[in-house]
């Protein structure tokens, strides 16, 4: 009896090297990890995600597809006796077409002006304000303090104020309340101040003083273009006329802090002609509550 129970214990410690043995011969297996394992292993299997670059400003067209009709530099109209500084872009459009935000910002005026006739500001990062004038009406929730996302619908083209026709006058300006030509920022991302091209787009894109031909003269400036056709006034003089830009030049470019040689540069280019934006029709106007030039 006792012969055969040290039998059976030694056939079974035997068999249990066998099965050890065996299962040291099967090969590795990777190991999985359990849903409780610590972060630092979990981390490892995390695919990284390359981060978005930072974006301070970016600007969007206000109105996407819109020729540019009259650019941002020196301007002359038919009844200014000499040139000065267009300090915005026109662009041309039909009248009720929708104005939109170019940027991310908060609206801190909405009001009228002889001049803008029905306009918005919009303050944006870096300090910089946007403006879109001579609009027929706002759109109702606009009003002083409303916070707006690029492409935020704002108002509609109209053509108030001291306007021409129906268009967008749109206007870029700097902290300290200088334009800056617009179109070195339509369509452009800046991801700090440092990108932003302040100095550059103090200076006109173009030289000399652009001739303005327009189809309408508001109301309010036809005294000023009759007088400029009274036989006396007709007529200037050549000489005249170039002391009369050179001295515009030099105002100009001394707002943008440019030496008397840059005034004498800009003033000496030749004065390319231009033809402004067509007359809106006074039911075009009328559908969306314009008021009348004047």
């Amino acid at each position: 009896m006792q012969a055969w129970l040290v039998d059976g214990i030694l056939g079974s410690s035997m068999a249990l090297v066998a099965i050890t043995a065996a299962q040291a011969a099967l090969p590795m297996r990777p190991m999985t990890l359990a849903p409780g394992a610590p972060a630092t292993q979990r981390a490892a299997q995390t695919v990284v995600q390359p981060a978005t670059p930072p974006v301070l400003i970016a600007f969007a067209d206000p109105l996407p597809g819109a020729e540019i009709d009259s650019p941002f530099g020196l301007r002359q109209l038919p009844w200014e006796g000499a040139g000065r500084l267009h300090a915005g872009i026109d662009l041309l459009a039909p009248a009720g077409a929708h104005v939109l935000a170019a940027a991310d910002g908060v609206v801190i005026r909405a009001g009228q002006d002889p001049g803008y006739g029905r306009f918005i500001d919009v303050r944006h990062a870096a300090g910089l304000t946007t403006r879109y004038a001579h609009m027929a009406r706002f759109e109702t929730a606009v009003t002083a303090g409303l916070a707006v996302k690029a492409g935020t619908p704002i108002g509609f083209v109209g053509s108030t104020g001291s306007s021409t026709g129906a268009h967008l006058h749109f206007e870029i300006r700097d902290r300290d309340d200088r334009p800056l030509n617009p179109e070195m920022f339509l369509g452009q991302s800046f991801a700090s101040s440092a990108d932003l091209p302040l100095k550059e787009a103090l200076r006109p894109a173009h030289g000399g003083v652009r001739l303005a031909y327009v189809s309408n003269i508001p109301a309010s400036k036809r005294a000023q273009m009759e007088a400029l056709l009274h036989p006396a006034v007709r007529h200037i003089d050549p000489a005249v006329q170039r002391r009369i830009d050179a001295e515009t030049a030099r105002r100009v470019a001394a707002s943008f802090g440019e030496t008397a040689e840059d005034a004498a540069a800009t003033a000496s280019n030749p004065r390319p002609h231009m033809r402004l934006h067509p007359t809106a029709s006074p039911e075009a106007a009328a559908s969306v509550g314009a008021l009348p030039a004047g």
